[in-house]
């Protein structure tokens, strides 16, 4: 058994979730994405072997690297990819703005169902493309696609969709059935499908997760997927992620890209990361055993703020380790809400605002801490709301 209450000393080590001004020495840190748990034994031990090399000049990735990747998919999500589909880069946002530039040009619409993670505006925008919202329906915090909605916002200048999957900032997981919908839209219209499936490991008990790309190789062929290890076993840092493009002059245009930006080289210690998260059986132990804690930490959050805390609206997540949370009842304004959580609770948390504007009166909380914190930080809010 892996010790998820074990707590790890991240300040003072120049960590943006504890190190940010705004993080005083009693505020409860539950924002950015990413988790405090120590990572997979695995992980660290090949990353310290990697570090004993002693030298850390020009590093390429071997076919050991992408053997991983390939055998991860089959593995855990039964999902063939194959070698020449793999894509490295160092993050999935830059994958996200290198699709963007591989299938639209400047002037070129990209549909965005909203509210999503902020950097989707950006990759859009920052790449001279204009952006078109899909507001999701909001059923008491259960969010669904609304494709009639979708459907509408095409126009002969609409060249792609960008989704999450599962979605962040709801923790939704979108079905097999719900993607199909989405995937017949895609191919009567010629959209292409950008998709970030960067928490495709983190799953609650009873969901599954499904690539898009999988549903046939029609839609494959419409595809650039963005997938990391970086979220399922904290690794951020290292800087590793993969894009899977199946059509070969798509793929082919993309690399383009990345080499011409110098965005393709891998750091000493990507590949180290990456197959000691994918190639190890002892990694996958520790997955499985942080999704089961992972669940708990939801239960506990989400069973608390029904029973006491009549003003907030959230529904448990389907994936994902963050909580979306609805405090439009509370009266607090939204330009407020942020600082308030900060100065009354002692908790920091992602403003709404951050996923768009249908983010407006909404607080999004990272629950991948230990458990007696987030007990402490529900304890905080009490007599605030």
């Amino acid at each position: 058994m892996y010790q998820f209450d074990k707590k790890i000393q991240r300040r003072g080590t120049n960590c943006v979730k504890w190190d940010y001004p705004f993080i005083e020495e009693d505020t409860i840190p539950m924002w950015i994405a990413d988790m405090d748990f120590q990572v997979a034994p695995s992980i660290t031990e090949n990353l310290i072997k990697a570090a004993s090399q002693e030298a850390f000049g020009y590093k390429f990735l071997s076919e050991d690297y992408y053997e991983a990747v390939s055998d991860w998919m089959q593995r855990k999500h039964g999902y063939k990819v194959e070698r020449e589909e793999i894509c490295f880069v160092p993050n999935v946002v830059v994958g996200l703005s290198l699709a963007v530039q591989t299938v639209c040009a400047p002037g070129d619409e990209i549909i965005v169902q909203t509210p999503v993670y902020g950097p989707f505006y950006n990759v859009v925008r920052d790449n001279n493309c204009i952006l078109k919202e899909s507001p999701l329906k909001n059923d008491n915090g259960y969010y669904t696609m609304d494709l009639e909605n979708f459907k509408r916002q095409i126009t002969p200048r609409t060249k792609a969709v960008l989704i999450c999957n599962p979605h962040n900032p709801s923790g939704r997981v979108w079905s097999g059935d719900e993607l199909e919908k989405l995937a017949e839209i895609c191919i009567r219209y010629n959209l292409y499908i950008i998709s970030d499936d960067i928490h495709c490991e983190l799953i609650a008990k009873g969901y599954k997760h499904t690539f898009i790309s999988s549903l046939s190789e029609k839609v494959r062929k419409l595809c650039i997927v963005c997938t990391s290890p970086s979220k399922a076993f904290n690794l951020a840092s290292i800087q590793a992620a993969n894009c899977f493009i199946a059509d070969p002059l798509i793929r082919e245009r993309f690399q383009e890209k990345a080499e011409n930006l110098h965005v393709a080289d891998c750091n000493a210690f990507a590949e180290a990361a990456v197959r000691g998260a994918y190639a190890e059986k002892a990694s996958e132990k520790w997955l499985d055993e942080l999704n089961e804690y992972i669940d708990g930490n939801t239960e506990y959050f989400v069973n608390t703020i029904h029973e006491n805390f009549p003003d907030l609206t959230v529904c448990r997540p389907e994936g994902t380790y963050l909580v979306w949370v609805d405090f439009r009842k509370t009266g607090i304004p939204q330009e407020k809400l942020r600082e308030y959580m900060l100065r009354e609770c002692h908790i920091a948390v992602n403003d709404g605002t951050f996923f768009g504007d249908e983010g407006k009166g909404f607080l999004r909380f990272n629950l991948a801490c230990p458990r007696d914190r987030i007990e402490k930080a529900l304890e905080n809010m009490r007599g605030k709301f």
